[in-house]
């Protein structure tokens, strides 16, 4: 499985940028989302930056990672704590794709 983090630009060249992530610095390729200037955030998949994040869908995906990794290591976390570690996914209903749809007959 391949998990997407976040990073945000430190350096920036025309193909790869140096960027600052959850687990330290990294050389990441940017050659899908283009030249980012310093302080974008980027999602990244194996040194590859796939997509441009706002700096609260950083902090989202960090914050589910974060819990990922506490329940991982044994840690309890209460019914609220997964909660704020999973906001977008909280209070929301499931959404079946288009071609689900009773409809797309």
């Amino acid at each position: 499985m391949c998990l997407g983090i976040p990073m945000q630009v430190i350096e920036a060249g025309p193909f790869q940028s140096r960027c600052r992530g959850r687990n330290g610095e990294a050389w990441i390729d940017t050659r899908l989302v283009g030249p980012q200037p310093p302080g974008a955030w980027v999602l990244t998949f194996l040194d590859a930056a796939r997509e441009v994040l706002a700096p609260e869908r950083a902090a989202a995906i960090d914050a589910a990672l974060d819990a990922l990794e506490r329940l991982q290591s044994g840690a309890p976390l209460s019914p609220d704590d997964l909660d704020a570690c999973f906001a977008d996914l909280a209070q929301r209903e499931p959404q079946l794709p288009d071609f689900l749809h009773k409809d797309a007959e």
